[in-house]
């Protein structure tokens, strides 16, 4: 087997931009192994017995390929969501975005935009569009035009104005750009001539470039939107997408699949497999049986403990990130005791997360210090204090009038993502940690918990979640999780909000000078130290396993994986 990770019992490669030392515990225990083998025993059997695979997988694999994914799309729209399948996996294919972000670097480079300028003061940056870059020609729209301005203004000013026709489609909430008040900032966004588009901020911003650089910023069709609107068909431009990627959707079978295909008018040159399929079908073990019986050519973040599993296989390539994320519990401080400080620094304190680090990631994560990831500049692990104190939470609990303890509720969601491999079983021991200390936790466990559904529910005093970073600047994770503009909007579960913290915030976005940023970024982790308003557990690796026969892959530290340079190999 040939694997991407440093272990000593394969063959060692060394994975572009990898630059960080990567460790598995791969003296996984043989009943360990035994128990995922059986569940993928017991799981073919159901498979083959029960129901019908309605991906011909032998046909795809002459020009193209299969991708096990987690998650089903609720939209193809990535304005609309914070997260999920359709921003890491399948709008970076339809769409392209006017900048894109190194993989090395993090710093945006140019994309649709060729170039651009920025005034003096930070607040108007004018963009040059490439010429003759083609729309997508799919059975609910043929282009007449190339791109132009209008396509970039209309696929932002949708997001910022009220009053555009589509703004209110889909609900009119735009998640990710509400948590970094995207519409506040951006004042206009204007066409100069055909190929040349002017943005004027309200205020200088850093992490302006980088932030229209991530998949949530897609550039739709203006042409398109026109002919949907004259038709009263608005609804379609989320379920029936045109850009400008390297494919455009060609199926969608609601639980099943979603079919994409080559755009043969890319302007970067077509892609050379011809269609992608995201099977969508199965979760966890499922999942992986697919990859073992070569019925998908790629796992999307297998979990940690399938690992030992997938390294035992010759034919499979294991790709392994640090990626930028973070799981973390976020406390509603509305609530009763957690609107106490001291509270929740005991809980911080309680939580033994070595042992999560070895009973979920199985060695694959890192300690949380922070938000901020290891590989973000302004990561600091000597600005936060965590540790695993339990005498001092208790210590605190009484201080604070708690002495019998409390009863609390976390809300679980199941799925695994790439930051945490098993929410339950963290959850578990989180359980145990707090009973240790005299706190009850009612586990509240559903398939339907996730971040956005659980905005308005004021029963719930904690959320355990995460979040995956789009872009390499702090601001993109201090901002939409803890700003008082997000706790409006909903991304800020914690309902915490503190002026300072939000004065420092945008004086870091406004100061060129990174060691004035970092400094600034050090103050505000500073206050969460005191403040704790969420409970950093851990950063979990990016994996990716696919068939050794494909090549092309690139596993980015973000959440935006491109597919338009994949082979598959003679």
């Amino acid at each position: 087997m040939l694997v991407v990770i440093g272990l000593a019992s394969k063959k060692v490669v060394n994975y572009p931009d990898l630059n960080t030392d990567i460790t598995f515990a791969n003296e996984c225990s043989v009943f360990m192994k035994a128990i995922i083998k059986l569940s993928l025993g017991l799981c073919g059997l159901v498979l083959l017995a029960g129901c019908e695979d309605k991906v011909d997988h032998s046909k795809i694999r002459q020009d193209g390929f299969v991708y096990c994914d987690q998650g089903r799309p609720s939209t193809f729209n990535p304005q609309l969501v914070d997260g999920g399948i359709t921003v890491e996996s399948i709008a970076p294919q339809i769409f392209d975005t006017l900048l894109t972000l190194n993989s090395g670097t993090h710093q945006p480079v140019p994309n649709l935009a060729k170039s651009w300028q920025v005034n003096k003061t930070g607040t108007e940056y004018t963009f040059y569009l490439r010429q003759g870059v083609q729309f997508q020609t799919t059975d609910w729209f043929t282009p007449t035009r190339t791109l132009n301005a209008d396509d970039v203004v209309f696929s932002f000013n949708r997001i910022i104005d009220p009053n555009n026709p589509f703004h209110q489609v889909g609900g009119s909430v735009y998640p990710w750009f509400a948590g970094i008040d995207f519409a506040n900032l951006v004042q206009s966004v204007e066409a100069v001539d055909e190929l040349t588009v002017k943005f004027t901020l309200s205020r200088p911003d850093n992490s302006f470039l980088s932030n229209i650089s991530t998949a949530h910023a897609p550039i739709y069709s203006a042409e398109y939107a026109g002919n949907l609107l004259f038709s009263d068909k608005k609804l379609d431009i989320d379920t029936l997408p045109v850009g400008t990627g390297p494919f455009y959707l060609d199926e969608y079978q609601v639980a099943d699949l979603v079919r994409l295909k080559r755009h043969d008018n890319y302007w970067r040159g077509p892609v050379q497999m011809s269609q992608v399929v995201f099977d969508i079908s199965h979760r966890g073990a499922g999942a992986l049986a697919k990859l073992l019986r070569n019925e998908c050519d790629v796992l999307n973040s297998p979990i940690s403990s399938q690992i030992p599993v997938i390294l035992e296989e010759d034919s499979v390539v294991l790709q392994a990130k640090p990626a930028m994320n973070v799981a973390f519990v976020a406390m509603n401080t509305q609530h009763r005791a957690l609107s106490d400080a001291r509270v929740r620094k005991a809980l911080n304190l309680a939580i033994n997360r070595d042992n999560i680090l070895e009973a979920v990631y199985f060695g694959s994560g890192e300690k949380a210090y922070s938000l901020l990831p290891p590989s973000s500049w302004a990561h600091q692990k000597d600005a936060v204090q965590v540790r695993y104190d339990r005498n001092y939470a208790m210590a605190l609990l009484r201080e604070a009038g708690y002495a019998h303890g409390l009863e609390l509720t976390m809300a679980v969601p199941l799925e695994p993502r790439v930051y945490n491999p098993s929410p339950r079983k963290t959850a578990e021991l989180i359980q145990a940690n707090f009973a240790d200390i005299g706190i009850t936790l009612n586990l509240l466990t559903d398939d339907r918990v996730d971040r956005q559904e659980l905005s308005n529910i004021e029963s719930v005093d904690m959320l355990l979640t995460g979040w995956v970073g789009n872009t390499g600047d702090p601001d993109n994770y201090l901002r939409p999780l803890l700003s008082c503009t997000s706790k409006r909007e909903g991304l800020n579960l914690s309902m915490w909000c503190n002026d300072d913290f939000d004065f420092i915030l945008d004086l870091a976005l406004e100061v060129n000078q990174p060691r004035y940023r970092l400094n600034l970024y050090r103050q505000a982790q500073n206050i969460l130290n005191e403040e704790v308003p969420v409970l950093p557990i851990a950063h979990g690796q990016k994996y990716q396993a696919h068939n050794e026969n494909l090549t092309g892959f690139r596993t980015s530290p973000f959440n935006a994986q491109p597919f338009d340079q994949v082979v598959r190999l003679k």
